[in-house]
Order: C-alpha cells, then structure tokens, then sequence
C-alpha cells in the first residue's frame, strides 16, 4: 500500500481518477481516507487523503496514515507556484529537498536564516529519474490543445512555508532569492509531511508537485484559466507512475517485495511492507489518451 496525501480538492480528484475499487474508510478521530486500487495497476492499493493546506495538517494526517494503514511508502501529491522563470505552467517539480524556509533568527540587522531540510528518499528518487523517459508518462503528459512537446519533469529543490507567495518583489521574495535560491517552487505542506515521515521511522517520502503559477502576483488570473486542474492532472500522472514503480511484484526485471522490514510505531518490526528499491519497471501500464511525443525534457539553467 501507498499512502498519498493532497492539499486541495482539485488535486485530491486529479489522483483519484486514477483508482478503481474505491471504498472509504473512517478514522477512529473522524478523518475519512479512501481506499482503492490504481485502475492500471491493481495490486497496487492506495490509501488516499486530503487535508487542507499547511504544514501542520500534513504532519498530522501523515502520522494518522502511518498508524492507520502501515504504507510502505507515502507521496505528497499537489500544486506549486513557481521560483524560476524557465518553469512552465504544467511543469513537474519532484522534489530532491524539502526547505522548510520560515525558519530563522530576526534581529535589528537582518534575518539569519536557519531552515530545516529534509531529502527525498533515495530510492524513490532513483525511481522517479526514469520517469521522464519513459514513453506512457511522456505521452500522459502532453498538451492536447499543443504541437509543443508537453510537460517537463525536474528534480529540485523546493521551499516550503505557511504562506501563499504572488509576488516577485515582497520581502518573502526576496529573502528567498537571497538564501534559498536552489529552491525552484514554493508550496505550504511538504515540511509538516517530511518531519511526520522522519519522525516516525523513516518511512520513504516522495513530493510531486506541478507548477499552476508563477508566484509574481498573476496568481488569480493563471488560476481562473485552469492552470490548478492542469497542474493537478500532471502532479497525478507522475504521482500515480512512481507509485506503480515503486517494487512492482509483478515486473519479471524486479528484486522482488523483500524482506520488508523497518521500525513500526512502537519500534518492532513488521514485515508486511513491500520494500521500494529493486529494478522495477516504470510507466507502462498508465492509461493515457495521447500519442508519443518527442522527448524535449525542459531547461535545466
């Protein structure tokens, strides 16, 4: 089982279109999961959540998830604003760090920054990196209504606070340019996901998010165009294609679910969990509407 997390309805419909079999599930405190099956990939069960935006719900409902359910891995799922002008809107942002930027020290001559940071689990990462080639996602994530060679998928960093950025010039701006400039999007849950996971054993983490608008004060107007159904669509695709990925028992090529075992809450092991690694097969079995399209993966200055 996967467990995946979203903030915002829209992106919570964009992953669910991708289930069959969904059934829900009601949490002892009220929360209500769904549960189901991903329709190009039925061994695979998906535990899904919405939460609201913020940090403090997302380190709350990844704890509830993990002691509820026992995933093996979880993804946080959504939409971003963008920090480089060579993203597009549509872009996939997978992040390799997580930056929880509001962290510091104010004093009378400047704001000393102290983040905390916490990277994407390696092997789903390593996973992830395949994705852009392979043809399924490629074509999943081509612009119908474009020639061009559709969405790009990136491997950055990504800042995350408890505020909506729309501005290229505000003090928020500019501190972020000034000492987290490796970050190329900003959103406002991935830290309280990131601390829960590491908090609780370390279970793998993965943030897939897609660029709805260019945090420069056009966030309305990009908005009303239906840039955050687009981004959620394609924050899905790759979302649902890593989830697929992640030790598929199925692929001939694959290690295989292994032994399984990590820490579970109360610190024995539990050895129920397919473990993510191995040479799992990615993408082909992703149900997509379009043809292949030539491979112009994004600009990466």
């Amino acid at each position: 089982m996967i467990g995946v997390l979203t903030a915002l309805q829209v992106e919570y419909d964009a992953v669910r279109a991708h289930l069959t079999e969904v059934r829900p599930h009601t949490h002892r405190h009220g929360t209500i999961f769904e549960v189901g099956r991903l329709t190009s990939h039925p061994d695979r069960q998906i535990v899904l959540g919405v939460i609201g935006a913020g940090a403090a719900g997302a380190a709350a409902l990844t704890e509830r998830v993990y002691t509820e359910f026992s995933p093996s891995a979880m993804l946080f799922v959504g939409v971003a604003g963008a920090l480089r002008d060579w993203l597009e809107i549509g872009d996939v942002v997978v992040a390799t760090n997580i930056l929880a930027y509001q962290g510091g020290r104010s004093e009378d001559t400047g704001f000393m920054a102290r983040p905390d940071a916490w990277p994407t689990s390696h092997a789903l990462e390593q996973l992830a990196r395949r994705l852009p080639r392979d043809p399924a996602v490629r074509a999943a994530l081509a612009d119908p209504e474009s020639e061009g060679p559709g969405a790009s998928i990136h491997f950055e960093a990504v800042a995350v606070g408890d505020v909506i950025l729309n501005s290229k010039k505000s003090p928020l701006a500019r501190q972020l340019r000034r000492n987290y400039n490796h970050a190329v999007a900003i959103e406002m849950e991935s830290s309280g996901f990131a601390l829960a996971a590491h908090q609780l054993g370390q279970v793998p983490i993965a943030t897939v998010r897609a660029i709805s608008d260019r945090a420069d004060g056009t966030k309305s107007t990009t908005d009303g165009h239906g840039s955050q159904l687009r981004a959620a669509r394609n924050a899905a695709v790759v979302a649902v294609a890593l989830a697929a990925a992640a030790d598929d028992p199925t692929d001939p090529d694959s290690d295989g679910p292994g032994d399984g075992q990590r820490p579970s809450p109360g610190g024995s092991p539990t050895s129920h969990h397919t473990s993510i690694g191995g040479n799992a097969r990615v993408g082909q079995q992703i149900d997509v509407n379009h043809g292949p399209i030539e491979n112009t993966w994004g600009d990466w200055s």
